[in-house]
């Protein structure tokens, strides 16, 4: 796909990167030389301009890309003009960065594709992670369902998991399992890292290192690990 990306800060920046390094075409446009000279050797075009001036605006190749993201986060007026400007073009899929409730309520307003809030998603994972525990990494589908990955409690260790019903104990479905394999890096270096097992034999032991990954609600995972947890 290709995608142009409006606001090359540090956000705009990684997110160009990711995606180029997906495999897919980056155009890049920024108002500050120095955002432009840092990406420009790492995605396919960018531009130096003043995305808020419509007939700067008209210069980009907007006409020929899947997607339009407003990166721009330190300057309000700015990105609500740009994504303005953008609609005005015809422009058919926007993304755009929001910094705040009153930006993003905005934003709504102008009827775009998605709207982007990566400061206050990180804020509220991470506060789920530190209020279910630091030994577990949640993704969050609502105010209280999650994808959790944590690792196997030491009470199930060494039973099969045909052993463990974790959906009519817990209320926890099981959604797959990691298991730590020795491999080497590009300086042939060993390391350890964790690759998900195809299909959970019923009959396969659990191990200390065995992740799990379920799904669930906060009061699903208290419940496992009150109950598992040493005393």
């Amino acid at each position: 796909m290709r995608y142009l990306i409006i606001g090359l800060g540090i956000y705009g920046s990684n997110l160009a990167r990711d995606l180029t390094d997906m495999g897919h075409e980056v155009i890049g446009a920024d108002n500050k030389k120095s955002n432009v000279d840092a990406i420009k050797d790492y995605i396919s075009t960018v531009y130096l301009l003043d995305a808020t001036d419509e007939a700067e605006l008209s210069l980009l190749p907007i006409k020929n890309v899947d997607l339009a993201i407003v990166a721009i986060g330190e300057n309000f007026g700015a990105s609500i003009r740009t994504v303005a400007l953008l609609k005005k073009l015809n422009v058919k899929h926007i993304y755009a960065r929001a910094v705040d409730t009153l930006h993003e309520s905005i934003l709504e307003g102008l009827d775009i594709d998605r709207i982007l809030t990566p400061e206050q998603r990180a804020a509220r994972d991470l506060t789920s992670e530190m209020g279910l525990g630091s030994k577990v990494q949640t993704l969050a589908l609502d105010s209280d369902h999650y994808v959790l990955k944590f690792r196997a409690p030491e009470a199930f260790v060494g039973l099969k998991y045909a052993d463990v019903d974790l959906n009519g104990s817990y209320h926890l479905t099981l959604v797959a399992v990691a298991r730590p394999v020795k491999s080497k890096n590009m300086l042939g270096i060993d390391r350890r890292e964790y690759r998900a097992i195809d299909a959970i034999d019923p009959d396969d032991k659990i191990t200390a290192d065995d992740l799990l990954v379920c799904y669930g609600t906060k009061k699903a995972y208290f419940s496992l690990f009150e109950t598992t947890s040493p005393t």
